[in-house]
């Protein structure tokens, strides 16, 4: 059923491999779910998160502020929605790492781990599918639309823990799901007596070979029948239920209807969503590059951030939003800014995560950490303990090779409420 998407994992695929049942975790997790905003490209820190309206103008380029609801403090004036319910989220402005290429980047902040020639390591969300498994029959780790990048997969772990992509976008207007109904020209009696007939192939094959791959085989079936009849799984799914006037209050684009769909998943019980939005690589034209863009996803983010606390699911749901790195202190001869990793911003809320916060400090000109420096290794780490994952864990990696979940990571405490 349904074709093979071009990134993640398709339904048939993703039940197929999904080879080991994952182990219970017995900690009382802060949060219960994550949805990861990712940003790629490397969003600039000074138009977004961290603005600097004393520097130099070569160092806080040509736009203004907005007063947020933290004393003091100010967000690019793009992000006015954000900024009034910044009582809610937690900035971190001390983000640092030492990769100024987009794969290398992209790596780091998805796995929390530097990229090595010798071993792919998974990204935290096929971590969590690992580690906290299947709840209401839905997939564990899911990407809006589809998988951004070869580091968001599971690396050195079974690709059974690979996200399932929706393979379409929920902005699209004839936005469908790939494998959650069947092709037009089968009914569900047709669709009925084909699995009498493969049920039958299959104990044939049983009785004659007794393997514990045909009855892992038999298993990923039993699971794709029971998702895709499943009406609560697919109402997950199908964002067209969702009321007009809260779409609308999203956003009908590309931000706000990806980051609804996330609402929908994580409350239907998929335990990772990641989420891309817009394209931050503004080597030229920063100022109008950001203006197209940074609307929509304050409108969409300060919705989604709304939209969990009245519903009750802020509290046990951690939103993490990031991107590979930032961009260079001064604006350069194209009015665009470069790559820069050595110090940017990310944003966290919600599953244990203290608001109204502004963590860390980045110097005068946004050039380098001045307090609290925060590691891609103490990110991850954090981010795991409000799941209730032990971040110190040992996954088994090809080779039998025991490798942490998180090497040489701290969990920040001020972060945690």
């Amino acid at each position: 059923m349904g074709a093979i998407g071009a990134l993640g994992l398709t339904l048939d695929q993703y039940l197929r491999l999904q080879a080991a049942e994952p182990p219970a975790n017995k900690k009382k997790p802060k949060a219960e779910a994550c949805i990861h905003i990712f940003l790629p490209g490397g969003m600039a820190h000074q138009e977004s998160w961290d603005p600097k309206p004393f520097a130099p103008v070569e160092y806080r380029g040509e736009m203004g502020t907005v007063k947020t609801k933290i004393e003091g403090e100010v967000f690019n004036e793009c992000l006015a929605k954000t900024a009034a319910v910044a009582d809610q989220i937690a900035v971190c402005r001390a983000m640092t790492h030492g990769e100024a290429a987009h794969e290398r980047g992209t790596h780091n902040m998805f796995t929390g781990y530097r990229p090595s020639p010798a071993l792919k390591f998974p990204s935290m969300g096929s971590v969590v599918s690992h580690e906290l498994g299947v709840r209401n029959n839905l997939p564990p780790y899911v990407a809006v639309p589809t998988m951004p990048a070869q580091e968001a997969g599971s690396g050195y772990l079974s690709s059974s823990f690979a996200p399932f992509s929706l393979g379409s976008d929920p902005a699209n207007g004839g936005f469908k799901v790939q494998d959650l109904a069947l092709p037009g020209s089968v009914t569900p009696d047709r669709f009925a007596t084909r699995r009498n007939m493969l049920d039958a192939v299959n104990a044939h094959f049983a009785g004659k070979e007794k393997s514990d791959n045909l009855d892992a085989m038999d298993t990923f079936y039993q699971r794709a029948y029971g998702l895709i009849s499943s009406e609560k799984a697919r109402d997950a799914f199908d964002i067209n239920k969702e009321d007009a006037k809260l779409r609308d209050a999203y956003g009908r684009n590309a931000a706000g209807q990806r980051m609804l769909m996330a609402r929908r998943l994580i409350e239907g019980g998929v335990r990772f969503v990641t989420l891309t939005y817009g394209g931050w690589d503004l080597h030229n034209g920063i100022v109008q590059g950001t203006k197209n863009q940074l609307p929509q996803f304050d409108q969409a983010f300060a919705a989604l951030i709304t939209d969990l606390k009245t519903r009750g699911l802020l509290d046990s749901t951690l939103v993490m939003v990031s991107s590979e790195f930032g961009r260079t202190p001064k604006i350069n001869g194209t009015a665009g800014r470069d790559h820069w990793p050595k110090v940017f911003s990310v944003v966290l809320a919600g599953g244990g995560i203290k608001k109204g916060l502004i963590y860390g400090k980045s110097d005068a000109t946004a050039t380098e950490p001045e307090e609290d420096a925060l590691t891609v290794e103490d990110m991850a780490h954090t981010v795991y303990t409000c799941l209730g994952i032990d971040a110190d864990k040992r996954l088994m990696s090809p080779g039998d090779r025991p490798i942490d979940i998180v090497r040489e990571g701290h969990t920040r405490k001020d972060l945690l409420a």
